[in-house]
């Protein structure tokens, strides 16, 4: 139904031929009888007349209350926003709101194939991008293998391309399951340290031969997450200190909510280092996906995706994660943790 157009309108509009029926067949009885000329029969058919439309005037007053009633129940069907599409033009108004729930449900199986394309075409996109990074450690690896003859540097140099390439392959991993994420989820009270440390020691063949100091402060607290996912982001988060960071150093610490630095009851995870930084003009974005900024161009080694991935795991977790930067001077993100009151419901 238009908007314009009243219910009442449409209503009279729809029922217009039986009551034009009946008063075509009242005319016709009034005339036969005046036609006839029978003694008081005008006067009579007149009454009869007037009765008959009381009653029909009832029947059209019930029969309008269950034709609004079913029209408004037909219009909550409706989304929010009204959508038309090309179905043939009707007069009833019944048939009008039907219509209308039609093409709003192929809208909106359009819109579910549509998005569908697209993280089908994201993922494609990733995976090509995934193989071309893959190629680089291989690639090195390979080169390494042939050039080892037992030199001590060169099997560890080839022991952390091994590690990288483990790297590129559990990120591809993480980024496959996200959209199955919820059945994955585990949550437990576990100790935001031990979670620290289990990262620093996957991480520490890197650490070892990059030549950045590691600074580590105690962080008593605990979070109520999901170990294997939470874990995952730390270790994302160490992975760029590392790769942006040539030299000074990489520190872990806890802050509470007003930004001290505390080893006791901490509201956020801080990894902090002194590396290249971040343009000011790219932190409202680095947690897009495939979003490189100036750094990732700079370089040519960022895909995208390990901020991305950390923001979608964090806000599966229900808990924060937000950078502070500056270009020259270093970088610093912030991992929420659940804070006590919320432990204590537990």
């Amino acid at each position: 139904m238009d908007k314009k157009t009243s219910i009442p309108a449409a209503y009279l509009r729809e029922r217009f031929v039986p009551v034009f029926l009946y008063i075509a067949e009242a005319l016709i009885f009034m005339m036969i009888a005046a036609l006839y000329d029978y003694e008081g029969a005008l006067s009579n058919m007149t009454y009869a007349l007037g009765l008959a439309a009381f009653l029909g005037g009832c029947y059209l007053i019930w029969d309008f209350i269950k034709y609004r009633g079913k029209y408004r129940e037909l219009r909550h069907l409706l989304p929010a926003e009204e959508r038309t599409d090309d179905l043939p033009q009707t007069s009833s108004a019944i048939e009008q709101a039907y219509q209308q729930i039609i093409a709003a449900q192929e809208a909106e199986k359009r819109t579910l194939i549509t998005q569908l394309d697209e993280k089908q075409q994201n993922m494609a996109d990733y995976y090509t991008m995934w193989t071309h990074q893959i190629k680089v450690p291989l690639a090195a690896m390979d080169l390494l293998l042939q050039n080892a003859d037992g030199n001590v540097q060169t099997a560890k140099q080839l022991r952390e391309e091994v590690f990288k390439t483990g790297q590129y392959v559990d990120m591809a991993l993480h980024y496959a399951r996200m959209e199955s994420i919820s059945a994955d989820l585990s949550f437990t009270k576990l100790d935001v340290g031990e979670l620290v440390k289990g990262a620093l020691k996957k991480y520490w063949l890197l650490f070892s031969g990059a030549g950045v100091e590691l600074h580590l402060e105690e962080c008593h607290a605990q979070v109520i997450t999901d170990g294997k996912w939470f874990s995952f982001v730390i270790e994302q988060i160490l992975s760029n200190a590392l790769k942006y960071t040539k030299k000074g150093s990489i520190s872990i610490y806890g802050v509470d909510g007003e930004g001290r630095r505390v080893t006791e009851g901490c509201s956020y995870l801080v990894i902090e280092d002194t590396g290249i930084g971040i343009e000011e003009s790219d932190l409202p974005r680095i947690f897009e996906r495939g979003f490189t900024g100036y750094n990732g161009r700079l370089g040519n080694k960022s895909t995208g995706i390990g901020l991305y991935l950390c923001r979608q795991i964090m806000d599966r977790l229900g808990l924060s994660i937000r950078v502070e930067s500056k270009r020259n001077e270093g970088t610093k993100v912030f991992l929420g943790i659940a804070q006590e009151e919320i432990l204590t419901k537990m």
